[in-house]
């Protein structure tokens, strides 16, 4: 029981963390978090995957209560931002010991990888623009934020041995 409230916890953590992040820089920069080009700083959350399967109902839940309280989310961003998220963190969850010389590259480009798909689809329907062009502005907003940010985070996880403070 203690371990499955520990996991319950941190999920909920992680998503009240994902969430107040994306509405602070919605507030600051407003629309940087939105449409199709987005560089969601929210997102470097997602390598909390590579430490505790807690990041998956976190991460999409933070994603979907972002979304839902959200004004200028779309009706369909409910379920195909919170399905990327949840994809995105499950995925870097099963990948989490693939790496590349130390680097989890592969699981780092999930979130690019998802995000393109589903919301650069999302985005066609709603916007237009072409699929592939959509596809393309969300992976390299989502591939900035994970290689930059969400390394930065990985490695300060890492050194700080804030990975296995937190999470074992």
């Amino acid at each position: 029981m203690k371990q499955r409230t520990r996991l319950l916890t941190h999920a909920a953590l992680i998503s009240a963390l994902y969430a107040a992040l994306t509405y602070l820089q919605n507030l600051l920069i407003p629309g940087s978090a939105n449409w199709a080009i987005q560089f969601r700083v929210s997102e470097a959350l997602c390598v909390l995957a590579f430490f505790t399967p807690a990041a998956i109902p976190g991460l999409a839940t933070g994603c979907l209560v972002f979304n839902l309280s959200f004004s200028g989310a779309l009706p369909l961003d409910f379920l195909v931002g919170s399905l990327a998220s949840g994809l995105s963190a499950t995925c870097m969850y099963l990948t989490r010991r693939v790496t590349i010389k130390g680097v989890p590259l592969f699981g780092l480009l999930m979130p690019a990888f998802w995000n393109a798909l589903l919301v650069g689809w999302e985005l066609s329907i709603y916007i237009g623009g072409g699929f592939w062009l959509n596809a393309l502005s969300v992976a390299i907003g989502e591939a900035a934020v994970l290689l930059t940010l969400g390394t930065t985070l990985f490695y300060i996880m890492k050194l700080r041995r804030l990975d296995s403070r937190l999470f074992s």
